[in-house]
Protein backbone atom coordinates (compact mmCIF):
# COMPACT_ATOMS: atom_id res chain seq x y z
CA UNK A 1 0.00 0.00 0.00
CA UNK A 2 2.85 2.39 0.79
CA UNK A 3 4.40 1.83 -2.63
CA UNK A 4 0.98 2.30 -4.26
CA UNK A 5 0.45 5.64 -2.49
CA UNK A 6 3.98 6.78 -3.33
CA UNK A 7 3.53 5.90 -6.99
CA UNK A 8 0.15 7.62 -7.15
CA UNK A 9 1.56 10.70 -5.44
CA UNK A 10 4.26 10.99 -8.12
CA UNK A 11 1.64 10.69 -10.86
CA UNK A 12 -0.48 13.31 -9.08
CA UNK A 13 2.40 15.80 -8.99
CA UNK A 14 3.13 15.34 -12.70
CA UNK A 15 -0.57 15.64 -13.54
CA UNK A 16 -0.91 18.79 -11.44
CA UNK A 17 2.09 20.38 -13.17
CA UNK A 18 0.72 19.55 -16.63
CA UNK A 19 -2.78 20.80 -15.87
CA UNK A 20 -1.66 24.03 -14.22
CA UNK A 21 0.74 24.69 -17.10
CA UNK A 22 -2.12 24.31 -19.59
CA UNK A 23 -4.28 26.70 -17.58
CA UNK A 24 -1.34 29.09 -17.29
CA UNK A 25 -0.91 29.13 -21.08
CA UNK A 26 -4.62 29.73 -21.69
CA UNK A 27 -4.86 32.58 -19.19
CA UNK A 28 -1.66 34.21 -20.46
CA UNK A 29 -2.62 34.36 -24.13
CA UNK A 30 -1.90 37.78 -25.60
CA UNK A 31 -5.57 38.87 -25.97
CA UNK A 32 -6.08 38.26 -22.24
CA UNK A 33 -2.90 40.15 -21.42
CA UNK A 34 -3.95 43.03 -23.67
CA UNK A 35 -7.31 43.20 -21.90
CA UNK A 36 -5.56 43.15 -18.53
CA UNK A 37 -3.25 46.01 -19.56
CA UNK A 38 -6.16 48.16 -20.68
CA UNK A 39 -8.14 47.32 -17.55
CA UNK A 40 -5.27 48.28 -15.26
CA UNK A 41 -4.16 51.20 -17.40
CA UNK A 42 -6.45 52.87 -19.91
CA UNK A 43 -8.92 51.36 -22.38
CA UNK A 44 -7.71 53.89 -24.98
CA UNK A 45 -4.10 52.71 -24.75
CA UNK A 46 -2.33 52.25 -28.08
CA UNK A 47 -0.75 48.96 -29.07
CA UNK A 48 2.68 50.39 -28.26
CA UNK A 49 1.52 51.47 -24.80
CA UNK A 50 0.01 48.04 -24.15
CA UNK A 51 3.26 46.32 -25.17
CA UNK A 52 5.25 48.70 -22.98
CA UNK A 53 2.99 48.05 -19.96
CA UNK A 54 3.19 44.27 -20.45
CA UNK A 55 6.96 44.36 -20.83
CA UNK A 56 7.31 46.55 -17.76
CA UNK A 57 5.26 44.07 -15.70
CA UNK A 58 7.04 40.93 -16.94
CA UNK A 59 4.22 39.53 -19.08
CA UNK A 60 6.19 39.37 -22.35
CA UNK A 61 8.74 36.81 -21.13
CA UNK A 62 8.76 33.28 -22.62
CA UNK A 63 5.87 31.17 -21.32
CA UNK A 64 8.03 28.54 -19.54
CA UNK A 65 9.96 31.31 -17.77
CA UNK A 66 6.76 33.00 -16.59
CA UNK A 67 5.37 29.67 -15.41
CA UNK A 68 8.55 28.91 -13.49
CA UNK A 69 8.40 32.32 -11.81
CA UNK A 70 4.73 31.88 -10.93
CA UNK A 71 5.45 28.41 -9.55
CA UNK A 72 8.45 29.72 -7.60
CA UNK A 73 11.25 27.62 -9.11
CA UNK A 74 12.77 30.52 -11.10
CA UNK A 75 13.79 33.95 -9.77
CA UNK A 76 11.19 36.65 -10.30
CA UNK A 77 11.58 39.32 -12.97
CA UNK A 78 12.89 42.80 -12.16
CA UNK A 79 12.66 46.04 -14.12
CA UNK A 80 14.68 49.21 -13.61
CA UNK A 81 12.84 52.48 -14.24
CA UNK A 82 13.57 56.15 -13.65
CA UNK A 83 11.73 55.98 -10.32
CA UNK A 84 13.54 52.87 -9.08
CA UNK A 85 13.31 49.08 -9.32
CA UNK A 86 10.15 47.04 -9.50
CA UNK A 87 9.59 43.31 -9.92
CA UNK A 88 7.51 40.25 -9.13
CA UNK A 89 8.94 39.89 -5.63
CA UNK A 90 8.97 43.64 -4.97
CA UNK A 91 6.01 45.65 -3.74
CA UNK A 92 5.78 48.95 -5.56
CA UNK A 93 8.92 50.80 -6.70
CA UNK A 94 11.95 50.64 -4.41
CA UNK A 95 15.55 51.76 -4.41
CA UNK A 96 18.46 49.54 -5.40
CA UNK A 97 19.37 48.94 -1.74
CA UNK A 98 15.83 47.81 -0.88
CA UNK A 99 15.71 45.62 -3.99
CA UNK A 100 18.79 43.75 -2.75
CA UNK A 101 16.93 42.76 0.40
CA UNK A 102 13.87 41.53 -1.52
CA UNK A 103 13.55 37.75 -2.06
CA UNK A 104 14.47 36.33 -5.45
CA UNK A 105 11.86 33.55 -5.47
CA UNK A 106 8.22 34.31 -4.78
CA UNK A 107 5.74 31.89 -6.28
CA UNK A 108 3.12 29.36 -5.30
CA UNK A 109 5.70 27.12 -3.63
CA UNK A 110 6.75 30.03 -1.42
CA UNK A 111 3.14 30.84 -0.50
CA UNK A 112 2.89 33.88 -2.78
CA UNK A 113 -0.18 33.30 -4.96
CA UNK A 114 -0.22 36.76 -6.47
CA UNK A 115 -2.54 39.76 -6.22
CA UNK A 116 -6.15 39.88 -7.40
CA UNK A 117 -6.91 42.75 -9.76
CA UNK A 118 -10.66 42.24 -9.21
CA UNK A 119 -10.80 42.21 -5.41
CA UNK A 120 -7.61 44.21 -4.74
CA UNK A 121 -6.37 41.67 -2.24
CA UNK A 122 -4.00 38.71 -1.95
CA UNK A 123 -5.17 35.72 -3.97
CA UNK A 124 -4.61 33.25 -1.13
CA UNK A 125 -6.67 35.39 1.26
CA UNK A 126 -9.56 35.47 -1.21
CA UNK A 127 -9.37 31.72 -1.86
CA UNK A 128 -9.37 30.95 1.86
CA UNK A 129 -12.47 33.07 2.45
CA UNK A 130 -14.44 31.85 -0.57
CA UNK A 131 -13.36 28.23 -0.12
CA UNK A 132 -14.54 28.37 3.49
CA UNK A 133 -17.99 29.54 2.36
CA UNK A 134 -18.21 26.76 -0.23
CA UNK A 135 -16.95 24.15 2.26
CA UNK A 136 -19.80 25.11 4.61
CA UNK A 137 -22.27 24.74 1.73
CA UNK A 138 -20.73 21.41 0.68
CA UNK A 139 -20.93 20.06 4.23
CA UNK A 140 -24.69 20.54 4.41
CA UNK A 141 -25.15 19.24 0.86
CA UNK A 142 -23.32 16.03 1.78
CA UNK A 143 -25.31 15.69 5.02
CA UNK A 144 -28.53 15.83 3.01
CA UNK A 145 -27.34 14.05 -0.13
CA UNK A 146 -25.39 10.97 0.98
CA UNK A 147 -27.78 9.39 3.55
CA UNK A 148 -30.83 10.13 1.37
CA UNK A 149 -29.21 8.69 -1.76
CA UNK A 150 -27.97 5.54 -0.01
CA UNK A 151 -31.35 4.93 1.61
CA UNK A 152 -33.20 5.37 -1.70
CA UNK A 153 -30.74 3.17 -3.58
CA UNK A 154 -30.83 0.37 -0.99
CA UNK A 155 -34.64 0.39 -0.78
CA UNK A 156 -34.93 0.33 -4.57
CA UNK A 157 -32.35 -2.43 -5.02
CA UNK A 158 -33.63 -4.74 -2.27
CA UNK A 159 -36.57 -5.90 -4.38
CA UNK A 160 -35.85 -5.40 -8.06
CA UNK A 161 -38.92 -4.74 -10.18
CA UNK A 162 -41.24 -3.93 -7.30
CA UNK A 163 -43.46 -0.84 -7.11
CA UNK A 164 -41.01 0.73 -4.66
CA UNK A 165 -38.12 0.07 -7.04
CA UNK A 166 -39.93 1.60 -10.01
CA UNK A 167 -41.10 4.66 -8.09
CA UNK A 168 -37.73 5.45 -6.51
CA UNK A 169 -35.83 4.75 -9.74
CA UNK A 170 -38.13 7.08 -11.70
CA UNK A 171 -37.66 9.84 -9.12
CA UNK A 172 -33.88 9.35 -9.23
CA UNK A 173 -33.80 9.59 -13.02
CA UNK A 174 -35.90 12.77 -12.94
CA UNK A 175 -33.60 14.50 -10.42
CA UNK A 176 -30.48 13.45 -12.31
CA UNK A 177 -31.92 14.64 -15.62
CA UNK A 178 -32.77 18.06 -14.20
CA UNK A 179 -29.74 20.41 -14.17
CA UNK A 180 -29.16 22.74 -11.26
CA UNK A 181 -29.97 25.92 -13.18
CA UNK A 182 -33.43 24.51 -13.99
CA UNK A 183 -34.31 23.21 -10.53
CA UNK A 184 -32.86 26.33 -8.93
CA UNK A 185 -35.00 28.64 -11.05
CA UNK A 186 -38.08 26.51 -10.34
CA UNK A 187 -37.44 26.60 -6.59
CA UNK A 188 -36.95 30.37 -6.66
CA UNK A 189 -40.13 30.88 -8.68
CA UNK A 190 -42.23 28.59 -6.48
CA UNK A 191 -40.88 29.10 -2.97
CA UNK A 192 -39.68 32.73 -2.97
CA UNK A 193 -42.25 34.46 -5.16
CA UNK A 194 -45.14 36.28 -3.53
CA UNK A 195 -47.11 35.82 -6.76
CA UNK A 196 -47.33 32.06 -6.19
CA UNK A 197 -48.12 32.50 -2.53
CA UNK A 198 -45.40 30.18 -1.19
CA UNK A 199 -42.86 32.72 0.00
CA UNK A 200 -41.21 30.30 2.43
CA UNK A 201 -37.56 30.97 1.63
CA UNK A 202 -35.34 33.85 0.55
CA UNK A 203 -34.34 34.08 -3.10
CA UNK A 204 -30.70 34.83 -2.26
CA UNK A 205 -28.24 33.22 0.12
CA UNK A 206 -25.95 36.23 0.64
CA UNK A 207 -26.89 36.55 4.31
CA UNK A 208 -26.18 32.82 4.82
CA UNK A 209 -22.43 33.53 4.72
CA UNK A 210 -22.64 35.18 8.14
CA UNK A 211 -25.95 33.91 9.54
CA UNK A 212 -27.05 30.68 7.88
CA UNK A 213 -30.54 29.46 8.68
CA UNK A 214 -33.24 27.31 7.14
CA UNK A 215 -34.87 30.26 5.37
CA UNK A 216 -31.82 31.59 3.53
CA UNK A 217 -29.75 28.41 3.11
CA UNK A 218 -32.06 25.47 2.38
CA UNK A 219 -32.81 26.22 -1.28
CA UNK A 220 -29.18 26.28 -2.52
CA UNK A 221 -28.43 23.14 -0.49
CA UNK A 222 -31.47 21.35 -1.90
CA UNK A 223 -30.72 22.50 -5.46
CA UNK A 224 -27.22 21.01 -5.40
CA UNK A 225 -28.16 17.89 -3.42
CA UNK A 226 -31.05 16.82 -5.67
CA UNK A 227 -28.84 16.07 -8.66
CA UNK A 228 -26.33 14.12 -6.56
CA UNK A 229 -29.07 12.19 -4.76
CA UNK A 230 -30.42 10.82 -8.01
CA UNK A 231 -26.99 9.88 -9.36
CA UNK A 232 -25.73 8.16 -6.19
CA UNK A 233 -29.10 6.45 -5.64
CA UNK A 234 -29.02 4.93 -9.13
CA UNK A 235 -25.48 3.63 -8.60
CA UNK A 236 -26.42 2.22 -5.18
CA UNK A 237 -29.54 0.60 -6.60
CA UNK A 238 -27.57 -1.06 -9.42
CA UNK A 239 -24.95 -2.33 -6.97
CA UNK A 240 -27.58 -3.54 -4.49
CA UNK A 241 -29.50 -5.36 -7.25
CA UNK A 242 -26.34 -7.16 -8.35
CA UNK A 243 -25.47 -8.19 -4.80
CA UNK A 244 -29.00 -9.45 -4.05
CA UNK A 245 -28.75 -11.91 -6.97
CA UNK A 246 -25.38 -13.27 -5.86
CA UNK A 247 -24.96 -16.94 -4.98
CA UNK A 248 -24.17 -16.39 -1.30
CA UNK A 249 -27.38 -14.36 -0.86
CA UNK A 250 -29.40 -17.20 -2.37
CA UNK A 251 -27.66 -19.65 -0.06
CA UNK A 252 -28.51 -17.51 2.96
CA UNK A 253 -32.16 -17.42 1.90
CA UNK A 254 -32.27 -21.18 1.46
CA UNK A 255 -30.87 -21.59 4.98
CA UNK A 256 -33.80 -19.59 6.32
CA UNK A 257 -31.97 -16.39 7.27
CA UNK A 258 -34.45 -13.53 7.61
CA UNK A 259 -34.53 -10.97 4.81
CA UNK A 260 -33.59 -7.94 7.00
CA UNK A 261 -30.60 -9.87 8.39
CA UNK A 262 -29.48 -10.80 4.85
CA UNK A 263 -29.60 -7.16 3.80
CA UNK A 264 -27.86 -5.74 6.87
CA UNK A 265 -25.20 -8.42 7.45
CA UNK A 266 -24.40 -9.73 3.99
CA UNK A 267 -25.58 -7.46 1.19
CA UNK A 268 -25.13 -3.92 2.46
CA UNK A 269 -21.36 -3.82 2.84
CA UNK A 270 -20.66 -5.28 -0.60
CA UNK A 271 -23.31 -3.08 -2.18
CA UNK A 272 -21.69 0.11 -0.83
CA UNK A 273 -18.30 -0.49 -2.49
CA UNK A 274 -19.25 1.09 -5.83
CA UNK A 275 -21.23 4.02 -4.31
CA UNK A 276 -18.23 4.89 -2.12
CA UNK A 277 -16.18 5.69 -5.22
CA UNK A 278 -19.04 7.71 -6.67
CA UNK A 279 -19.47 9.67 -3.43
CA UNK A 280 -15.78 10.55 -3.30
CA UNK A 281 -15.91 11.78 -6.90
CA UNK A 282 -18.72 14.16 -5.92
CA UNK A 283 -16.23 16.42 -4.13
CA UNK A 284 -14.66 17.83 -7.32
CA UNK A 285 -18.12 18.22 -8.80
CA UNK A 286 -19.33 20.01 -5.68
CA UNK A 287 -16.32 22.31 -5.66
CA UNK A 288 -16.62 23.39 -9.29
CA UNK A 289 -20.26 22.50 -9.97
CA UNK A 290 -21.54 25.03 -7.44
CA UNK A 291 -20.67 27.81 -9.91
CA UNK A 292 -24.22 28.00 -11.25
CA UNK A 293 -25.92 27.64 -7.87
CA UNK A 294 -23.71 30.17 -6.11
CA UNK A 295 -24.24 32.64 -8.92
CA UNK A 296 -27.98 31.95 -9.00
CA UNK A 297 -28.45 32.45 -5.27
CA UNK A 298 -25.70 35.11 -4.97
CA UNK A 299 -23.76 33.00 -2.48
CA UNK A 300 -20.21 34.33 -2.60
CA UNK A 301 -18.20 31.14 -2.45
CA UNK A 302 -15.53 29.43 -4.52
CA UNK A 303 -17.67 29.11 -7.65
CA UNK A 304 -18.79 32.73 -7.42
CA UNK A 305 -15.15 33.83 -7.16
CA UNK A 306 -14.36 31.79 -10.29
CA UNK A 307 -17.09 33.58 -12.23
CA UNK A 308 -15.88 36.97 -11.02
CA UNK A 309 -12.28 36.17 -11.91
CA UNK A 310 -13.19 34.95 -15.39
CA UNK A 311 -15.51 37.87 -16.05
CA UNK A 312 -12.94 40.44 -14.97
CA UNK A 313 -9.87 38.75 -16.49
CA UNK A 314 -8.27 38.31 -13.08
CA UNK A 315 -5.39 36.08 -14.20
CA UNK A 316 -3.74 35.50 -10.82
CA UNK A 317 -7.03 34.56 -9.14
CA UNK A 318 -7.95 32.23 -12.01
CA UNK A 319 -4.60 30.48 -11.64
CA UNK A 320 -5.03 30.16 -7.88
CA UNK A 321 -8.51 28.69 -8.25
CA UNK A 322 -7.21 26.23 -10.85
CA UNK A 323 -4.48 25.03 -8.48
CA UNK A 324 -7.00 24.38 -5.69
CA UNK A 325 -9.37 22.62 -8.09
CA UNK A 326 -6.65 20.35 -9.46
CA UNK A 327 -5.41 19.44 -5.98
CA UNK A 328 -8.93 18.63 -4.75
CA UNK A 329 -9.66 16.44 -7.79
CA UNK A 330 -6.41 14.49 -7.48
CA UNK A 331 -6.66 14.05 -3.69
CA UNK A 332 -10.23 12.79 -3.82
CA UNK A 333 -9.29 10.30 -6.53
CA UNK A 334 -6.41 9.04 -4.38
CA UNK A 335 -8.65 8.72 -1.32
CA UNK A 336 -11.26 6.97 -3.45
CA UNK A 337 -8.71 4.43 -4.71
CA UNK A 338 -7.36 3.76 -1.21
CA UNK A 339 -10.86 3.36 0.22
CA UNK A 340 -11.85 1.02 -2.60
CA UNK A 341 -8.85 -1.18 -1.86
CA UNK A 342 -9.78 -1.43 1.81
CA UNK A 343 -13.45 -2.10 1.12
CA UNK A 344 -12.80 -4.75 -1.54
CA UNK A 345 -10.68 -7.65 -0.24
CA UNK A 346 -10.17 -9.02 -3.77
CA UNK A 347 -8.42 -5.82 -4.85
CA UNK A 348 -6.37 -5.75 -1.63
CA UNK A 349 -5.16 -9.32 -2.06
CA UNK A 350 -4.21 -8.78 -5.72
Amino acid sequence: MGLFILRRTGVMILTALCLTFIVFILTNLYPNLEKLAKTEGNFRMSDEAVASWLDKNGYLQPMPVKYGQWLGVLPGWRTTTDEGITGRCITGVVSAEEAEDAPSFCGVLQGDWGYSTRFKDEVWTIIQTRLGNTAFLMMWVLILMVPSALLIGVLAGMREGSVTDRSLSTASILTTATPEYVSGVIFIAVFTSSAVGLKWFKGTATSAMTDANFENFFLPVLTIALYGIGYIARMTRASMTEVMTAQYIRTARLKGVSFPKIVMRHALRNALIAPFTVIMLQFPWLLNGVVIVETLFNYKGFGWALVEAAGNNDIELLLGISVVSVVVVLLTQLISDIGYVYLNPRIRIS
